[in-house]
Formats: C-alpha cells, sequence, structure tokens
C-alpha cells in the first residue's frame, strides 16, 4: 500500500498581467530612482515570466483604479491589515476552485474526504478558508482539518507529508492537499532589489491534489529535507507595517546549485541524476532553475515543466510545485516513469520528494488549464466589498499512462 496523488487541481485569479505593463506600471512611479528603474527594467525583463494571475485588477495599468494603484496610476500601499482584510474575502474562492477540481479529476466524491489539510503563508483569517473547502464542497463537518502556515514555498511538501502519513496509517483515508497564495497582495514600489525582484516574479493562484492509498496517480515514494544554515539570511519572509517583506538575495541561486546535489542524493541512490527524466522544481526565478540544471547535470528538457509554469504563471510560493507537477503530467508521462520534485524555503530549506507514474488505466489526473476565479477588491484598501463568483473550467483534461 502507498500513498498516491490521485489528482491535481488549479485554479487562478481571472486578472491577467502582462509582465511588460507591469514592468512599466513600476518604471513609473514618480519616487522611485534612476538606479531603481534601471533594477526593474533588468529584473523584469530578465525574470523569464510573460504572465500572471492577480487578485488585484488594479495591477493592470488598463484597468480601473483600485485599493493599490490611484486614479493618477500612482501605486498606492495599503496597510499590513488592510492587505490582510483583502486575503480573507479574495482567498477562500481559490482554495475552493482548486480542490473543487482536484475532487472533480479525481472522481472523488466530498464525502469520502477523511482529511483536509490547507497551506497559505500570504494571509491569516479564523475561520479560515479550510472550513470554506468543508462547507462550500459539502465534505462532511466532522473532517480532520490541519493547516500550515507561514512556512513560504516549499510548504506543498509538508503537507504531502502529512497526507502520505494519514494515508499510511489508515489505508481507508483520502486526504485533501489544497494550497492557496496571494502573494501580490504584497506588491509596493521599493528602491530595494530584494522587493523588485519579488514584484517581478510572484504571482497569484491556488492548487490542490486528492491523495489516497494505490490506485492511479503519482505514487509518493519518499522525501527527504535539507538545510542550508548559510542561507539563512538569504531568504526569508516577515511581517512589515506594509505587507509582508520578502527578503530574496543574489546569494541564493548560487547557493542552491552548490547544495541541491547532496539535498537530492537521499532519493536518487546510486542513480544520476540525469537518470530522472522529468523535474518538478520549485521556479523560484529563472536563475534558480539554471543553477539547479546546471548542478545536477540534467538535459534541458528535464525542467520543461518548471519553466513552462513559471513563464505562464510566475511564482505562486507553496501552490507552484503542483501547478508543475500537473504540467508535467500533462507532458505525456507514461506509467512507471520517475519523477522528483523539489522546493526551496526560508531556511535555507529545500523540500525534495521521489515520485512514481502509476496509471493502470486511462486517468484525468491533471488540468491543461486552471480554473479561473472572478475575486475582484473593491477601491477600499479593506476590500469589504469584493465579490466573486463560481469558478469556470477553462481547458480539457490531459491524461497519463497513455496506452
Amino acid at each position: 500500500m502507498s500513498a498516491t496523488i490521485r489528482a491535481i487541481g488549479t485554479a487562478v485569479p481571472q486578472t491577467t498581467l502582462g509582465q511588460s505593463a507591469v514592468r512599466d506600471l513600476f518604471r513609473s512611479q514618480t519616487a522611485t530612482s534612476r538606479l531603481a528603474q534601471r533594477l526593474i527594467g533588468a529584473a523584469f525583463d530578465g525574470s523569464a515570466v510573460d504572465t500572471r494571475h492577480t487578485v488585484l485588477p488594479e495591477l493592470d495599468p488598463a484597468a480601473d483604479a483600485g485599493a493599490f494603484r490611484d486614479v493618477r496610476g500612482a501605486l498606492v500601499s495599503p496597510s499590513t491589515g488592510s492587505r490582510n482584510d483583502a486575503y480573507r474575502v479574495l482567498a477562500p474562492p481559490l482554495f475552493v476552485a482548486s480542490a473543487r477540481d482536484a475532487l472533480d479529476r479525481a472522481g472523488t466524491a466530498p464525502e469520502t474526504i477523511t482529511h483536509v489539510v490547507t497551506v497559505s503563508c500570504t494571509g491569516f483569517t479564523q475561520p479560515g478558508p479550510d472550513l470554506d473547502v468543508v462547507e462550500q464542497l459539502g465534505l462532511r463537518p466532522s473532517v480532520f482539518r490541519q493547516h500550515i502556515g507561514f512556512m513560504g514555498c516549499c510548504a506543498a511538501f509538508p503537507a504531502l507529508r502529512i497526507a502520505a502519513a494519514f494515508v499510511d496509517a489508515d489505508p481507508d483515508a483520502v486526504v485533501l492537499v489544497v494550497c492557496a497564495e496571494l502573494c501580490t497582495l504584497h506588491v509596493r514600489t521599493s528602491d530595494d532589489p530584494d522587493q523588485i525582484v519579488s514584484n517581478s516574479v510572484f504571482g497569484d493562484g491556488a492548487a490542490a491534489a486528492v491523495v489516497a492509498a494505490d490506485g492511479p496517480g503519482l505514487r509518493i515514494d519518499d522525501f527527504a529535507t535539507s538545510v542550508v544554515a548559510e542561507g539563512a539570511g538569504d531568504m526569508a519572509w516577515n511581517i512589515g507595517d506594509e505587507g509582508f517583506e520578502m527578503v530574496l538575495s543574489t546569494a541564493v541561486p548560487k547557493l542552491i546549485g552548490e547544495h541541491v546535489g547532496a539535498a537530492v542524493a537521499p532519493l536518487l541512490g546510486d542513480a544520476p541524476a540525469a537518470a530522472v527524466p522529468t523535474w518538478a522544481v520549485h521556479p523560484g526565478g529563472r536563475a534558480i532553475l539554471d543553477r539547479t540544471e546546471e548542478a545536477l547535470g540534467l538535459p534541458a528538457d528535464a525542467l520543461a515543466a518548471s519553466r513552462t509554469v513559471l513563464r505562464e504563471h510566475g511564482n505562486m510560493s507553496s501552490a507552484t510545485v503542483l501547478f508543475v507537477l500537473a504540467e508535467a503530467l500533462g507532458s505525456g508521462l507514461e506509467d512507471g516513469d520517475p519523477v522528483i520534485a523539489l522546493a526551496f524555503g526560508p531556511g535555507l530549506t529545500v523540500e525534495c520528494a521521489r515520485l512514481t507514474v502509476a496509471a493502470p488505466a486511462r486517468t484525468e489526473l491533471a488540468g491543461a488549464a486552471s480554473a479561473t476565479v472572478a475575486a475582484d477588491a473593491d477601491a477600499d484598501a479593506d476590500a469589504t466589498d469584493a465579490t466573486d463568483t463560481d469558478p469556470v473550467a477553462t481547458g480539457a483534461a490531459v491524461t497519463a499512462g497513455r496506452p
């Protein structure tokens, strides 16, 4: 008996941002220094991101003004409390939409879910979105609920570890893991290089996975965790007065390149990294993917799914690696194919998993396109008049384990 990811569902907000338009918006701010303008251009143009999604329509210069951009085109920096008020309203629809997509793709009845594990680091609220998932999807009120908060981009792995432990302890357990992040709630104008990089790569999105014993899907074989203590100050996540503050220094890609080999070694045994054809690497940024590929001696196509997600969605923190796994499955993996997944978080922490495609039958496992959620905030900073609609599926299902 093995814990298996039976299906992955995804959802994104309705507003799509073009990278060049957002770049020009940040560069046009009157308080931005000439040096910062050059840094903004370099960061946005070198990000390998084409589009991202956001719960803040006003970040699109062509849209109406809102809480983060006034009618003159000036970016506004709401308080942390106001940003969190927006999270409270705008996050639940994404949690629910991705969870619904995962259940539909797995063919799992909501009442059979025994455990719900939610993940988020971009906002806090109680009662939390886990109850929205339970109530709106018709899960049993008695379902076990666990939340993982503020662990950053690698937090999907602890969630999957917990899910696998539940399944290992009880073969009848069916666990719903839901990661949702509203990273763009924390954008602000700044001359600080770390904030500029954050503004250039982070987007919003949600992803969910149904984990149960055996069956078709992605079998979870093993996990590994490594901490690069010398990088503790190079990747950090703190709460400031004007949003959450990301520390993402230029040393991070170099540190990852130096240590990623040792981090994944327990999952490879004596095999070289290149023997695994598919790597689902969290696309924290283009340089991180480049350094990982170089350090492990991987062929150019090994990180294809990671680069596609970076290009189309940017970095959505904890949800991103599930998007990458969904993209990889959509590329036509076969029964028995190995996959190594990894992500990076504050610490500097490297979380890894070894997975194997288990698809004895044609299975709708992951979506070629995400569900979209309309959830637009009112112009008031507290976003208390935010509205949302039911998600609408935007693409056909893809299949894994083709005959």
